[in-house]
């Protein structure tokens, strides 16, 4: 057997109560009725919960007249979906403007006619039930947008980490270099964005997509032979042109990955960015194409320093690891040949940050 569905409910709002009397008759037992006679009751009414579906209201009352209980009733979020048909006696076009400007939904006159008002009273309630399925179909079709997108992130990340996974196992001297210049770059990031010429570029959204693919900057290492990128010592120049070519290689691998995709993802375009260009120098001294300066996208430019940085503190089989300080005198060096001026001098202003990342992330010997 089918629930009996549960009777909407008015409010009839009405200084005369012969008029509340015909109002209720009219719409009788088809209809819960709620009923006030001024406008401080019909506000009263209306604010508790469960809310009224639908409100005849008279405009004539005394004290507050019906004007000011529909202005006040369209101001509150909780009431302001409530249809209002305005019962008046005023036949004036600049009253009816007057009631639809406030939010009314309809404007009767008196006397009333039976048929005309149940008729309206009819449409405006399946209006309103018609507007409140849509919204709940809105609210079901974002939450399942929103559960989507977090999905696609979550593909995203595993994609990165897994990418980043395959050039660590290639490389086995890497160690928390991988982890340690993501922090760096995003302190980096933030700390820059806090200035008004890297402020526009450097959004919230685009500093979380430079943090999430800084550990694919040596993904092209994949591509190096082993017997290069695995050397002990220092690399010949022919064995240096050819790990060179790793920024080439890093490029490459995550264009396959975007064709795979079908798509031009943004997460990576950003990670070609800096896997391609972060051996370029601001001097246009570096590598693979010898750019120069702002020519060199952001995140590359900040990423040049980090890995710097990062593999002078680090252990190698061919040399020993230098202190905090020596590394950052080096970075100085740099300054305006290796580096952007205007990065190096934000890094600088972050170094206990950096600090505090080398030491979290320190390699075991």
């Amino acid at each position: 057997m089918a629930p009996v569905a549960e009777k909407q409910t008015i409010l009839v709002v009405d200084d005369t109560p012969d008029n509340i009397t015909l109002l209720c008759g009219l719409l009788g037992d088809q209809y819960k009725n709620k009923v006030a006679t001024n406008g401080q009751k019909a506000l009263q009414i209306a604010f508790a919960e469960p809310h009224p579906d639908l409100i005849l209201l008279d405009i004539m009352m005394p004290g507050m007249d019906g004007y000011e209980v529909c202005r006040q009733l369209q101001a509150n979020p909780a009431t302001a979906t409530i249809p209002i048909i305005f019962l008046t006696a005023k036949s004036q076009d600049e009253d009816e403007t007057k009631g639809f400007e406030l939010g009314a939904v309809d404007y009767i006159t008196k006397p009333i006619t039976p048929a005309i008002l149940m008729a309206r009273v009819q449409t405006h309630l399946a209006l309103k039930q018609a507007r409140s399925f849509l919204q709940e179909q809105n609210d079901i079709l974002e939450d399942q947008v929103k559960k989507r997108t977090l999905q696609l992130e979550a593909l995203q990340d595993a994609l990165i980490i897994s990418m980043a996974s395959l050039a660590e196992t290639r490389d086995n001297e890497t160690g928390h270099h991988i982890r340690r210049t993501q922090y760096y770059i995003h302190e980096l990031a933030k700390h820059l964005a806090r200035k008004p010429k890297f402020a526009e570029e450097l959004t919230p959204k685009i500093i979380e997509l430079i943090y999430k693919t800084a550990p694919l900057h040596d993904i092209g290492k994949v591509g190096v032979p082993d017997r290069i990128l695995l050397k002990p010592g220092r690399l010949t120049p022919e064995e240096f042109e050819e790990m060179k070519r790793h920024t080439v290689y890093g490029r490459e691998t995550l264009d396959a990955a975007a064709k795979t995709l079908g798509t031009e993802e943004t997460f990576l375009n950003t990670a070609r960015e800096i896997a391609y260009y972060h051996h370029e120098k601001w001097d246009g001294n570096g590598y693979p194409e010898g750019i120069s300066g702002e020519s060199i996208p952001l995140s590359a430019r900040m990423m040049a320093i980090v890995d710097v940085y990062d593999a002078l503190i680090s252990r190698r089989p061919y040399k020993e690891p230098m202190s905090h300080g020596e590394a950052y005198a080096i970075i100085r060096e740099g300054k305006g040949t290796h580096f952007d001026p205007e990065v190096v001098e934000a890094f600088e202003e972050i170094r206990d940050a950096v600090a505090e990342i080398a030491i979290k992330f320190a390699d075991l010997d």
